[in-house]
């Protein structure tokens, strides 16, 4: 007789695991980007330029040189209040994670419980008969059952006691795969939550390079002006000489010194602008305001960038970039759910049992003939939904088309952004060669105005317009410098440089349990928790 049984199992076993095999709705499939084989440059740069050759470096800011930018970028990769509220948001959606996850394992609690009780009279039990000279402590002790005759007199029914205590387990066959696409589609929310994580982190970083080659800018522009106040009181006391001499007019004297107080005008917005980008640096890295001012207050140059500049390849854009990452998760996501929404139109089917230890004494709690136990299978069938199963399939799979176009303009945007980038440093270098040309040509006119004017053969007229140029021409250049670095800091922005991007491509997105908490990846420290 068991040898026919154990074969039966065997069959129904594997009937129920090629049934729990199956998923309903659609699988997802990566779409190809059809990258471009090169980079479009609108413009050909002249000095520095993109290298597709070169591998681009997580770590871009490090083509700077800067020992004092580099530190930054790791102060705030380190300790930013908004990388680790991302963070933050990452581990909340691996608890997601888990918690989906969770339904594809059997469910077991155990429960104890204990009550005080008596039995109405002229309640359900009344159906029931017993022995008219059964009495109250024979119905108590367990050995005799209720009923309308159990007592004689008002009192009815007496009191008992019922302690209890047991198992009791549930587990959902996951036949059409219901479970199994809502943990996918957890885990694709969950990666693009990372991806967001890690465009935080790049936008930061690009931020950080930027305040901090404005702030050297602002202050070499301070130092420039500091320069034309030194050369604007030199003319000053020249003219008061002249004037003094009578060669010179009193109209000579107050060009002069009105020149001189319009450069020192400029100085209090200067350092304004100085305070602005140190404490917005302090912030970025979450320190009071002015918490940088000894670290980053003395003035140092512009740093430049190299000839060569490593991108990468047009096709590493889509693996690089977390915002289109993130857009391809929540496609992702997107195709998963309709299989979930699939699924609801089909049986769901639920083994569940129990095991109880009940006696109307404390004593039998321990006797194995106080057990009772139930088992079996639920089945529930959607018979009639009012069309909320059918409008729920209806917005699952526009939902997924939605993502579908906004991954697709993410791409384009993506593609746009590196495009207009590299136009910017061209042209940004280009401006920057001629504005060298432009001081070298304004230094020397400044240099022949103060000679004539000494020597009584030039106009002072002369000097001021020369000298205004000269300042309006190494303010200028020293911009163009800050906008050459700044515009590098924008290209490695668009490419999605400053975090290597975590590999989970090649591993589904339904296997295998959920990763450990900061274990998505992505470049870059890893932010702490939180205090």
């Amino acid at each position: 007789m068991r040898t026919s049984i154990f074969p039966h199992s065997r069959c129904v076993l594997l009937a129920l695991t090629a049934l729990s095999a199956c998923t309903v709705g659609p699988d997802y499939h990566r779409p190809d980007p059809h990258a471009p084989t090169h980079w479009h440059q609108s413009l050909a740069p002249e000095a520095s330029h993109p290298q597709e050759t070169s591998a681009m470096d997580a770590q871009w800011w490090r083509i700077y040189h800067d020992p004092t930018l580099t530190a930054l970028e790791e102060d705030v990769a380190r300790n930013n209040l908004d990388l680790r509220e991302a963070a933050l948001h990452f581990t909340e959606s691996q608890a997601e994670r888990r918690i989906a996850s969770a339904a594809q394992m059997p469910h077991m609690e155990g429960a104890a419980s204990y009550a005080r009780e008596r039995a109405s009279t002229n309640g359900i039990l009344g159906l029931l008969g017993t022995m008219q000279q059964a009495g109250p402590g024979e119905i108590a002790s367990g050995q005799q059952g209720f009923g309308p005759a159990a007592a004689d007199g008002a009192k009815g029914n007496p009191s008992f006691n019922l302690p209890q205590y047991g198992l009791s387990a549930s587990w959902e066959v996951d036949f059409w795969g219901h479970v199994r696409r809502q943990v996918e589609a957890a885990t694709a929310a969950m990666h693009e939550t990372d991806e967001l994580r890690r465009d935080v982190l790049i936008s930061l970083m690009a931020e950080t390079a930027q305040d901090y080659l404005n702030l050297r800018n602002i202050q070499t522009q301070i130092g420039i002006t500091q320069q034309s106040i030194a050369i604007a009181q030199h003319s000053v006391k020249l003219t008061e000489l002249r004037f003094a001499q009578g060669t010179a007019t009193k109209l000579d004297v107050a060009y002069s010194r009105g020149q001189m107080h319009g450069f020192e005008a400029r100085l209090p917005v200067l350092k304004s602008q100085e305070v602005h980008l140190v404490n917005a640096l302090s912030f970025l890295t979450a320190q009071q305001p002015g918490a940088l001012k000894d670290r980053l207050g003395s003035a140092q140059t512009i740093p430049p960038v190299p000839a060569d500049i490593p991108v990468g390849l047009p096709s590493e854009l889509a693996e690089r970039r977390p915002d289109v990452r993130a857009a391809e998760d929540h496609l992702h996501a997107a195709t998963a759910s309709i299989g979930v929404a699939v699924a609801d139109f089909f049986p769901r089917v639920t083994l569940s049992g129990s095991l109880d230890i009940q006696a109307l004494q404390f004593s039998g709690l321990g006797s194995w003939a106080s057990r009772q136990y139930g088992f079996g299978p639920t089945m529930t069938l959607p018979l009639f939904e009012g069309g909320r199963l059918t409008g729920q399939l209806h917005l699952r799979r526009a939902q997924q088309k939605e993502a579908a176009i906004a991954l697709q303009r993410t791409l384009l945007k993506a593609w746009e952004e590196v495009d207009d980038s590299m136009a910017d440093l061209s042209a940004a270098q280009e401006r920057r060669n001629r504005l060298e040309e432009t001081v070298s040509e304004d230094e020397t006119a400044v240099h022949i105005a103060q000679l004539q004017y000494s020597q009584g053969s030039g106009d002072f007229l002369n000097v001021l317009t020369t000298q205004n140029a000269l300042l309006a021409s190494r303010s200028a250049l020293a911009e163009s410098s800050a906008n050459v670095s700044i515009s590098v800091a924008h290209l490695y922005r668009a490419l999605g440089g400053g975090g290597a991007p975590p590999d989970r491509r090649a591993a589904p997105a339904a296997a295998g349990p959920a990763p450990r908490a900061g274990g998505g990846g992505g470049g870059g420290p890893p932010p702490p928790p939180p205090p």
